[in-house]
């Protein structure tokens, strides 16, 4: 059936998919709109689905902070290209989501996408716009904290983010040495807090590689232990936080920094989400 430039142009305005989409979509559903809408969200999740191999290295960070600096939430919402990075649909998306992980603090990643917008699921709007666009998009990341202080930072390329959670004390002096540590986290990128916190497999990793260079360099078997807990010692200096060298001050380590503000500040746990 014919269907007329104003009908594509008001399917168009429903749906933001490209006016041959939506001329085509209209005509196969014998111009109900209601059909024709499923037909594009169906396109879409066909170029979903065939582009689910796709690499998702490009996207945006976005971060909620509570007025009272006590809870933040990240969410990271990811695609192929830098170009659709910048699309106002995909921040708009973006904000949405983190808008209603902030509201209903879902217990973790999956949960967050089960959740709606508008009376319409996450996935769904997902859907629309990789119809839209053609690119794949996912939600790639959550998380939020609570605490005495929790400080966030987004790197200025908006791929890199960090929430710290600060407990022991509060205030503008915590707010800046927060800001600090969210800033060390995103250039070092620790593995934990402080040894505590490595997982094990991790250490027993560290701790073969120590053997495996004492060993070629000819270091008796009696010492090989002894010679890969140091090089362990060393793994903890230079990838757990409290341990490591302060970017701004080399002579101070990050535990003495939150020591130097007050003594009672310690780093509960931190975030760290890279997208690319």
């Amino acid at each position: 059936m014919a269907i007329s430039a104003q009908d594509v142009k008001k399917l168009r305005e429903m749906t933001g998919a490209g006016m041959m989409d939506c001329k085509k979509a209209l005509q196969e559903a014998n111009g109900n709109f209601d059909e024709a809408v499923t037909i594009l969200r169906k396109k879409g999740q066909k170029i979903s689905s065939k582009r689910a191999d796709r690499e998702t290295t490009e996207g945006v960070v976005f971060i909620n902070e509570t007025e009272d600096g006590k809870q933040a939430t990240l969410v990271a919402l990811s695609c192929e290209t830098d170009f659709v990075a910048k699309n106002k649909d995909f921040v708009n998306l973006g904000q949405a989501v983190l808008k209603v992980a902030t509201d209903n603090a879902p217990a973790d990643l999956a949960a967050l996408k089960g959740l709606s917008i508008d009376g319409r699921s996450i996935e769904e709007h997902l859907t629309d716009l990789i119809g839209k666009i053609g690119e794949k998009i996912e939600v790639s990341a959550y998380e939020q904290l609570k605490a005495d202080k929790v400080v966030s930072y987004i790197h200025n390329n908006a791929k890199i983010g960090v929430l710290v959670a600060l407990n022991g004390a509060n205030g503008d002096e915590v707010a800046g040495v927060g800001r600090d540590i969210a800033m060390q986290i995103a250039a070092m990128k620790p593995v934990s807090v402080d040894e505590t916190g490595v997982p094990e497999e991790v250490k027993q990793r560290e701790i073969e590689i120590g053997k495996e260079q004492a060993r070629k360099e000819g270091k008796p078997d009696n010492i090989l232990e002894k010679i890969a807990m140091g090089k362990l010692n060393k793994f903890y200096k230079e990838n757990t936080l409290l341990h490591q060298q302060f970017v701004k001050d080399s002579s101070k380590t990050i535990k003495q920094v939150l020591a130097d503000v007050n003594k009672d500040l310690k780093v509960d746990t931190f975030k760290l989400v890279s997208i690319g």
